[in-house]
């Protein structure tokens, strides 16, 4: 079956409601076929998962499906096996990938997901589709027994990716952040998602969705930017 992976950089453009500039693509990603997503909120930490679930939950049901919450289901790894569609948000991505390991879930996750399952992620949700969490921009409030994440695509997430320099503040842009993840891991790009942008994956296919243009790093080569327009299947095969 194709592998179909819906990546946003974040939840919420400035001044508009939750999820408000991806209602449409994941109404048109996931289609007639799905009816109920299986949402995972162990990212969320400043909001419980009852009341994160609740603000998920209402938006997919504005536009048509029915939410599962795995934190209320008795087997973790049977909700995962039987979910149409699975949903992961944003928050901290060191306290999701921790819950992850911690649960058993991240292999059945990752089988489903290759077997053809929609996955859609946003922020750390997205972050935690790459091999590891380590171009994420969170601070690491819980040690996870695995910097290992996901691995549904070859390449490395940072979303959230800004470009913005702050007046008198010496600490590191973005890009040079990445350039360090990149001395140590030179075998892989990193892709730099802006906000109110996302990646659409179906099988050897990627696209760029948005309006603003996607940043491209890999060790020892200059930034390259591309936008909707570009075929992006190259860094699949990567």
């Amino acid at each position: 079956m194709t592998k179909k992976l819906l990546l946003l950089s974040n939840s919420t453009n400035f001044g508009e409601e939750y999820l408000f500039y991806a209602r449409q693509q994941i109404q048109n990603f996931l289609g007639s076929s799905v009816k109920r997503v299986l949402f995972i909120p162990f990212a969320g930490v400043t909001s419980n998962y009852d009341e994160y679930t609740a603000k998920v939950g209402k938006v997919f049901q504005d536009i048509g499906y029915a939410i599962d919450a795995i934190h209320v289901g008795e087997n973790y790894r049977e909700s995962v096996k039987k979910a149409e569609a699975i949903v992961v948000g944003g928050g901290n991505t060191f306290h999701l990938v921790h819950w992850l390991h911690k649960t058993g879930i991240i292999e059945t996750i990752r089988e489903k997901v290759n077997n053809g399952t929609p996955y859609i992620g946003w922020s750390a949700g997205s972050n935690v589709a790459s091999p590891t969490l380590k171009t994420t921009n969170d601070m690491p409030i819980i040690e996870p027994v695995s910097f290992n994440a996901l691995n549904l695509v070859p390449f490395q997430i940072n979303p959230h990716y800004t470009d913005a320099v702050i007046l008198n503040h010496n600490g590191e842009t973005r890009e040079q952040r990445i350039r360090e993840f990149l001395v140590v891991n030179s075998d892989v790009y990193v892709v730099g998602l802006q906000e109110g942008t996302m990646l659409n994956i179906e099988g050897e296919s990627m696209k760029l969705i948005g309006d603003k243009p996607m940043r491209l790093l890999k060790f020892g080569e200059p930034l390259v930017e591309y936008d909707s327009n570009a075929n992006l299947d190259f860094i699949l095969k990567s």
